[in-house]
């Protein structure tokens, strides 16, 4: 949005008669994608404008047209006239970002590379420099505020403890900011979960199982079966699951075009005792209860994997992960993801929300009461 700007492809146009503020037309943007090499064709620019559309980022100015063409038809960004649904959640997100870029352009920062129990920390502060620094640019006005906002920080993964072992308090405690919001991602991202090879090399990807010892000589991983019987399996990356649909063969795979070692098959077969559709999950009576869980992603990911579709359910939950720690089952089914409605979406579709949203995930499931 801010390059668009700035190239002045988002400007005020005149239509019959109407000026139409902030708007950019979808022809030149898919032109202006093509040549930056955001896309490689047309297709994928029509694609990736869509998802922008499905995430309510951009939109037709009139609203006449829901889906996004490659015409001479004015959209806008919603963070442009006003549209743009601020939740809670995405506040927090935007005030870390800001605060996050103050922090980083100024000389003598109080973010620094520093050393716990012999281990090399990225963007550190402790907790009680973050406060001072916090009344002293006017982002708060008193220290129980800054204590308030960092803890809301820290529940939205936006910052944690260097080894995620304390909340945020005003003291000499060491705590990092987890997310890099300078990282340069591509929109290309969006349309990972649509490429095996693109969503194996996704290093932010849910759908994977933590890895055992993390070091860069073990290639196992954790796969929790129906009977809770844990198995070694090998795989190529962390994030090699390359089918979760209903009919899918495997949870690890590699790309047949990747040279390296085939990929032992593990638990191909569903947990679900008998399919369940969403009539029968949402019918009065029905025995099932709905619980809200918060799951804070670590360097990994969160731990789960989700598979099939309208309804989709948890196929497995790494027993040392988040989502565990978040109290998440084997065979809940996913009703909401970060306040969207999912129940009528498949795991591609619920794979784009997570893996595009914050850190700190936010959902609603469903499940059998006992």
């Amino acid at each position: 949005r801010l390059r668009l700007h700035d190239g002045k492809l988002i400007k005020d146009r005149r239509y019959h008669l109407r000026t139409y503020p902030n708007c950019f037309v979808a022809k030149e943007l898919t032109d202006w994608l093509i040549d930056r090499k955001e896309a490689p064709d047309r297709e994928t620019a029509i694609r990736l404008m869509q998802k922008l559309m499905d995430h309510y980022i951009i939109h037709h100015v009139c609203d006449e047209h829901s889906d996004y063409k490659d015409a001479k038809l004015l959209y806008r960004f919603r963070k442009d006239d006003g549209t743009f649904p601020l939740s809670k959640d995405v506040k927090v997100f935007m005030r870390g970002q800001s605060i996050y870029e103050k922090l980083v352009s100024v000389e003598e920062s109080i973010l620094k590379v520093r050393e716990e129990n012999s281990v090399k920390y990225q963007r550190t502060f402790l907790g009680s420099e973050m406060i001072d620094w916090l009344i002293q640019e006017g982002e708060v006005e008193n220290r129980q505020e800054a204590v308030e906002l960092g803890r809301a920080l820290l529940e939205h993964g936006i910052i944690q403890h260097v080894s995620n072992r304390h909340p945020f308090f005003d003291s000499d405690i060491l705590y990092q900011f987890w997310i890099n919001f300078r990282r340069r991602r591509r929109l290309t991202e969006l349309l990972n979960e649509n490429s095996s090879r693109a969503l194996s090399e996704s290093p932010d990807s849910p759908f994977c199982l933590r890895k055992l010892n993390p070091d860069p000589g073990n290639t196992s991983f954790l796969s929790v079966q129906t009977n809770k019987e844990i198995k070694i399996v090998s795989a190529v990356r962390r994030s090699s699951i390359t089918s979760l649909s209903g009919n899918s063969s495997a949870y690890f795979s590699a790309p047949p075009t990747l040279v390296f070692p085939p990929v032992a098959e593990c638990n191909p077969k569903s947990v679900l005792k008998r399919p369940v559709t969403n009539e029968e999950l949402l019918s009065p009576g029905a025995p099932y209860v709905k619980k809200t869980l918060t799951i804070v992603g670590d360097a990994v990911g969160w731990g789960f994997v989700v598979r099939g579709g309208r309804p989709c359910h948890i196929q497995a939950v790494d027993p040392g992960g988040p989502a565990a720690a978040a109290g998440m089952k084997v065979c809940q089914f996913v009703f909401s993801v970060n306040g969207v409605y999912v129940l009528h979406l498949d795991y591609q579709t619920i794979s784009s929300l997570i893996m595009t949203g914050p850190r700190t995930l936010v959902m609603e499931v469903m499940e059998a009461i006992e």
